[in-house]
């Protein structure tokens, strides 16, 4: 027969599971760090860490936009008061969700994906690059995380003659991050130069940097007509997977592309992939982002794409 569980032990774990229970929610157990991008729920950031702790039941959450600005926009009075809350809901950070290198780049043709207005309440330049990495670094140790997002800069119709420039600066921004002690997570995007995991699997081969990680959007795979699981999940080095995006999407009705679906009512196999992820090791973020706002709010969206995703996690045995 086993030793029991020390009372003390005993105690603090009936402690958790009462805590979350009358928070209407369930004690969460999982080899994924399951997280939320705030700003898919609202801009009220207290709200929001109350609907992902004491509702949805979680303990991680990815930082990109609130009170109407751009994370990398708060100001220390902001900074401080997002720690407040965020502390109050015992919630931890993935990641600092920086829009870096989401710019066009010089000298080449303009992308028809620049886009016309601000995205998240980011408008930052290319000349400006080097302070938004900066900024997310200070902001990535503000809030207790080694996690920064990049992108690989708008898609151009062709990369092949800027392609080796276009290397040169994600290695240097990986060595900058690397003397700070946090890594770079290059999320697959489709308006931006790598978009697939065939595009991805070719950047983290061409920059071997152990602080260059994918942050792998299977979604995002989808919308450039990538099978994203399990066709472009085996593309991948799994060792250099950093972060994980959780959005579902579906074939449009009059058939010319692809919309966001809630997950779980999309095309996308989360079952097989959150199985795949546990399988290979896969210990970090696994985070909602929502993108579908079929239920009329971004609050209620999300709150069903949540419901979707829990139960795709429950079936890949990840929860």
């Amino acid at each position: 027969m086993q030793n029991p569980m020390p009372r003390r032990e005993f105690l603090l774990g009936m402690g958790a599971i009462a805590a979350t229970t009358v928070a209407g929610s369930f004690p969460m157990k999982s080899s994924f760090r399951i997280a939320v991008i705030n700003d898919e729920i609202g801009q009220d950031l207290g709200r929001v860490c109350e609907v992902a702790s004491r509702e949805f039941g979680m303990e991680w959450i990815e930082l990109r936009g609130m009170w109407n600005k751009n994370v990398l926009k708060l100001d220390a009075k902001e900074i401080e008061e997002a720690r407040r809350i965020l502390d109050k809901y015992k919630l931890r950070v993935t990641d600092i969700a920086s829009p870096l290198f989401k710019v066009d780049w010089p000298g080449a043709p303009k992308s028809k994906y620049s886009p016309k207005r601000d995205q998240f309440n980011a408008d930052f330049t290319f000349e400006q690059q080097d302070e938004v990495l900066e900024r997310s670094i200070e902001l990535a140790r503000a809030f207790s995380t080694d996690r920064i997002r990049c992108f690989d800069f708008w898609r151009l119709d062709d990369q092949a003659p800027y392609r080796a420039a276009i290397n040169e600066r994600l290695r240097n921004a990986a060595e900058t991050a690397a003397k700070k002690d946090v890594i770079l997570v290059l999320e697959n995007e489709p308006a931006c130069n790598t978009a697939t995991a065939a595009e991805a699997a070719k950047i983290l081969a061409a920059i071997p940097s152990p602080n260059l990680m994918l942050n792998w959007d299977p979604g995002n795979a989808a919308e450039q007509g990538e099978k994203p699981y399990p066709d472009g999940y085996n593309l991948l080095p799994k060792n250099r997977i950093g972060h994980c995006h959780c959005k579902d999407a579906a074939k449009k009705p009059d058939g010319s592309g692809y919309q966001w679906a809630a997950m779980g009512s999309g095309m996308i196999d989360w079952v097989g992939q959150f199985k795949a992820l546990k399988r290979d090791g896969y210990r970090l973020a696994v985070s909602l982002e929502t993108h579908w706002r079929g239920a009329g709010t971004p609050e209620e969206s999300t709150r069903q794409s949540w419901a979707g995703m829990k139960k795709e996690l429950q079936e890949a045995g990840a929860l």
